[in-house]
């Protein structure tokens, strides 16, 4: 059974800093790309950033340049993003997805079910 599962959401303060991480089973995890989605209420899913499947290529959108790091590690089935200097905006549940290098969701094949990060004000 394929499965995603994220961890390292919560509540934290604007400024302060979060790590999620997105443990891969039931396929070739090092054999796909793996992005971060983020959803706020009432918002479409957004793009956040993308690591290639094993050349390091990563992909940020621009509201998270500079303050989000993405990082993969194919020994442990497992991306992080690490978070840094968080706004209020940044409120969303996010998710991770195995797929192809792209922020688009549509070419991603396998989604995790979600963290919620909150950062308040």
């Amino acid at each position: 059974e394929v499965q995603l599962v994220e961890s390292g959401g919560g509540l934290v303060q604007a400024g302060g800093s979060l790590r999620l991480s997105c443990a891969g089973s039931g396929f070739t995890f090092e054999s796909y790309a793996i992005a971060w989605f983020r959803q706020a209420p009432g918002k479409e899913r957004e793009g956040v950033s993308s690591i290639s499947s094993s050349d390091g290529y990563t992909y940020y959108t621009e509201s998270v340049k500079g303050r989000f790091t993405i990082s993969r590690d194919n020994a442990k089935n497992t991306v992080y993003l690490q978070m840094n200097s968080l706004k209020p905006e940044d409120t969303a549940v996010y998710y991770c997805a195995a797929g192809r290098f792209s922020l688009s969701p549509n070419v991603y094949s396998y989604w995790g079910q979600g963290t919620q990060v909150t950062v308040s004000s």
